[in-house]
């Protein structure tokens, strides 16, 4: 994961033309999403804050591999935190990740219903 690879706020529109280093950072973005616990994970973020013992609930997994995940989303920065006393906190950084989550899955709908995708 790269450093760099921080998503804009959602206010801001991409370059018309975007070059190599857009192409980059949008290629690591995919790779970090590239995995069926994380997308779970942030799914379930796209309802509001949660922390760790929630998430691990909700996806299945065990606490170690959700903890493990969720440092990758936060490192990459798809998911921010807040200290709450002990706990940590997590949410989406923005909604540019709503959205690509949101259409992944309805992507995934159109594929499994055996439809091509018109949107």
């Amino acid at each position: 994961m790269n450093a760099r690879m921080q998503l804009s706020p959602a206010h801001d529109a991409h370059p018309p033309n975007p070059g190599e280093e857009q192409f980059t950072l949008a290629a690591e973005v995919f790779a970090v999403l590239a995995d069926r616990t994380r997308l779970v994970l942030l799914h379930a973020l796209e309802s509001g804050e949660a922390d760790v013992t929630t998430l691990t609930e909700v996806c299945g997994a065990a606490r170690p591999a959700v903890s493990q995940h969720l440092a990758k989303l936060r490192l990459a920065g798809l998911v921010v935190t807040r200290k709450e006393g002990r706990r940590v906190v997590y949410s989406l950084r923005d909604g540019h990740l709503r959205r690509v989550i949101d259409e992944a899955l309805s992507l995934a709908d159109h594929q499994l219903d055996g439809r091509p995708s018109h949107d």
